[in-house]
């Protein structure tokens, strides 16, 4: 992952982040009904917070003293300064998750809705939560997996070599980096979301606002063509009853114990 690009393809997206985050306030309200929330005392830590959604999701549903929202991209962290103003109890931290500058057993539950995916080592990551966490604290995040926009990669596969989707572990790999890190009480389930968009365009278009795109590792370095863009698109999946095209966005939700 090039940490550069991703921070200015979310720090580009801090405007836009809301009207195309659907998806994301769907997850992260699944994933707080998943958690224990009630007994969420102390200090809690909302990795990649992004505009604050989950953040604020979690003052309003738990009785945590203090928050801590993080994320690499400073326009992020303004948008959910601005968005929370009222609350004294929140502080906000410009860093980036594979590098927490937390002291050790500093938190008592750490939280992450679709942020963990742009980290590239996850193991490490995971490593350094269980640093941070108190004995007991908990884990509780939401990650995407292998399937997530399997469309939009093979019709891409038809037109060239080059990697045009990221890449997502699956679910074997994050319970193994769990355990690894001395995590217990590991839980996982997965869902899949299928949201239809008028086209291909538009869904790439959602992706530009999320900014989750331009992130990639081994993506073509040059200009993709319109000729190449318009024979990916016709080559996307498509069911021709329906005039509307689908996205699969395979997502993981897991809990752990420190």
């Amino acid at each position: 992952m090039d940490k550069r690009k991703i921070k200015q393809a979310f720090s580009a997206a801090a405007a836009s982040y809301d009207g195309a985050a659907q998806l994301q306030r769907r997850v992260g309200t699944a994933l707080l009904q998943s958690a224990d929330l009630a007994n969420q005392h102390g200090t809690l830590l909302d990795i990649g917070c992004g505009t604050g959604f989950l953040t604020g999701e979690l003052l309003a549903l738990s009785p945590c003293q203090e928050l801590i929202a993080l994320d690499m991209a400073l326009p992020m962290l303004h948008a959910t300064r601005q968005k929370l103003s009222g609350h004294t109890n929140v502080h906000y931290l410009c860093a980036d998750a594979e590098a927490l500058p937390l002291a050790d057993q500093s938190v008592d539950g750490v939280f992450s809705n679709l942020a963990l995916q742009w980290c590239g080592d996850l193991r490490a990551v995971f490593a350094d939560i269980r640093r941070v966490l108190k004995p007991d604290g908990q884990l509780v995040f939401a990650t995407f997996g292998t399937e997530t926009l399997q469309e939009l990669k093979n019709a891409w596969a038809t037109e060239d070599n080059y990697q045009h989707v990221n890449d997502f572990h699956d679910e074997t790999y994050l319970i193994n980096g769990l355990q690894q890190a001395g995590f217990r009480a590991i839980h996982s389930q997965r869902q899949h979301h299928q949201p239809r968009y008028a086209s291909v365009l538009e869904l790439m278009r959602e992706l530009k606002h999320l900014g989750a795109h331009n992130v990639l590792p081994r993506r073509n370095k040059g200009v993709t063509g319109k000729t190449a863009l318009h024979r990916m698109m016709e080559a996307y999946p498509r069911n021709p009853q329906e005039p509307t095209i689908s996205a699969t966005f395979d997502v993981i939700m897991v809990s752990a114990k420190r």
